[in-house]
């Protein structure tokens, strides 16, 4: 794309498919785009750019005509628009291509995936590397995460470094490319954290989810380096065949880089890491959860393999602020605080939850209570693949509310998740759970029952109609009338 170019996107508020918007704009193309319906926080962002958004989608967004168009992978044939590119023959490909023909040469490519953490750990390797470029600005990343960086405040960033941080997303690439996403990255160094059955919309079964991990481990060259979790069969698997050096990161002894003494002590995260056995660095965060000790030593071990200073990956860490919609801290209302969470899969509730018990650990009769307030909306979700797991997860809140599932009419009978299962299996487990159909039904009957020092968990990888700003908003509301 030599020159200027008026450059068209279909689905344009998507995570991804706006923070590319940005980057095109960036490099001075004219960029334009359409969605059935503008949504936050991605309509924000692209309204700050001034990036023109037509909704809905309809033949007339297309004129005048663009010189490219680029189609979001939730986009499929029926689409007005898609329709429209394919009869008038007018020039089309994915978000995928695009990076890999028009950022990726002549850069570093480190690419982080995995089923769990990627985006967490993403904004923690390109916050690592934007305080290492503060000595050396050949270092300042250009990068594309699925979620807002706190950090920086935005998704995407292009610099003159050479470093191109990617998140390595594993969904399907286009309606005509039905490969990973990821595969059009080729890293030159990659983290692997989690391999898990997901998306479930795509994916047959585990062993499908391996074959596309494989393939991306695969097109590391000998050169290259992959750091990978320890602590799965699954993850043992996919890079039991690299051509390059493979280095664990985990609790376990034996691995690379050994994570050990783990604690939280006000708001703050502490843990040692080993390196081949030697101390090696102490960091300390004011994020919760095992899972984020995790993800943090993973982008530490790929900095620093990559040659980044010690001194500049602890100070990163010690000052990393996370990323929007993993555990926001979205309101705190007469004591009560309510926390947002992007929940794709089961593992991830109970990881959540996990270190919400850990940050807020006055919990039980007469303290503290932790809520989970469930939509199942990820595509995973929706199905009952993993029912009995998400029961498992959902059991370590002390009370539970489920909402009926996003779109389930979009879901075959026989594949749908039961929410009435779920939450009667719960109850008898001894645990307080209820189905109430959606988010204002919920805020009338959980907002008189919270008290001081509860924690509500939403957890939801959508919209949830608002309930993020409708729970808030009642509780003030019945705090006024208290206060009289």
């Amino acid at each position: 794309m030599q020159g200027t170019k008026h450059i068209h996107l279909i689905g344009i508020c998507g995570t991804a498919m706006a923070s590319l918007a940005g980057l095109l704009q960036l490099k001075g193309h004219r960029v334009t785009g359409s969605d059935q319906a503008a949504y936050p926080p991605m309509s924000d962002l692209l309204r700050r750019l001034g990036i023109p958004v037509a909704e809905p989608f309809a033949e007339k967004n297309l004129e005048p005509r663009p010189d490219l168009v680029i189609v979001g992978n939730a986009m499929s044939r029926g689409n007005v628009e898609l329709e429209y590119v394919l009869d008038e023959k007018m020039p089309f490909t994915s978000l995928a291509q695009v990076i890999h023909e028009e950022f990726l040469p002549a850069r570093e490519s480190l690419v982080v995936a995995g089923t769990h953490g990627k985006t967490t750990t993403t904004s923690m390797l390109a916050w690592i590397y934007e305080v290492a470029s503060r000595r050396d600005a050949g270092l300042r990343p250009s990068f594309l995460i699925g979620g807002v960086a706190e950090n920086f405040g935005t998704s995407f960033q292009l610099s003159e470094g050479r470093p191109f941080i990617l998140e390595g997303d594993e969904y399907d690439t286009a309606f005509f490319d039905k490969g990973p996403k990821f595969m059009h990255y080729f890293p030159d160094a990659l983290v692997l954290t989690h391999v898990e059955f997901d998306h479930a919309d795509i994916y047959r079964d585990l062993d499908a989810v391996k074959t596309a991990f494989k393939r991306l481990v695969n097109l590391v060259p000998r050169r290259g380096r992959i750091v990978a979790f320890d602590g799965a069969p699954n993850v043992d698997e996919c890079v039991g065949r690299a051509f390059c050096r493979v280095e664990r990161y985990g609790f376990r002894t034996d691995s690379h880089w050994i994570l050990e003494g783990l604690e939280h002590e006000g708001g703050n995260m502490r843990w040692r890491v080993l390196r081949e056995g030697t101390p090696w660095a102490e960091f300390t965060m004011t994020m919760a959860g095992a899972h984020n000790a995790l993800n943090a030593t993973a982008a530490a071990a790929l900095a620093a393999g990559q040659g980044i200073d010690r001194d500049a990956i602890t100070e990163a860490l010690a000052t990393f602020r996370s990323v929007k919609r993993r555990l926001e801290v979205r309101a705190e209302v007469d004591g009560v605080t309510v926390i947002d969470d992007f929940a794709h899969h089961p593992t991830a509730i109970r990881e959540t939850l996990k270190a919400l018990r850990e940050a807020y650990p006055e919990t039980g009769s007469g303290g503290r209570r932790l809520w989970a307030v469930l939509e199942p909306r990820s595509n995973t979700l929706r199905r009952n693949v993993f029912e009995r797991e998400l029961v498992e997860s959902l059991s370590l809140a002390d009370r539970v509310v489920v909402a009926g599932v996003f779109k389930l009419e979009s879901i075959p009978e026989c594949e749908r998740l039961h929410p009435e299962a779920v939450v009667h299996a719960l109850c008898d487990e001894g645990r307080d759970a209820a189905l109430l159909k959606d988010a204002d039904t919920i805020v009338e009957a959980i907002a008189p029952e919270l008290r001081t020092g509860d924690v509500v968990a939403i957890l939801s990888n959508g919209g949830f109609d608002g309930i993020y700003e409708k729970l808030p908003r009642r509780l003030r509301e019945m705090s006024a009338v208290s206060r009289g």
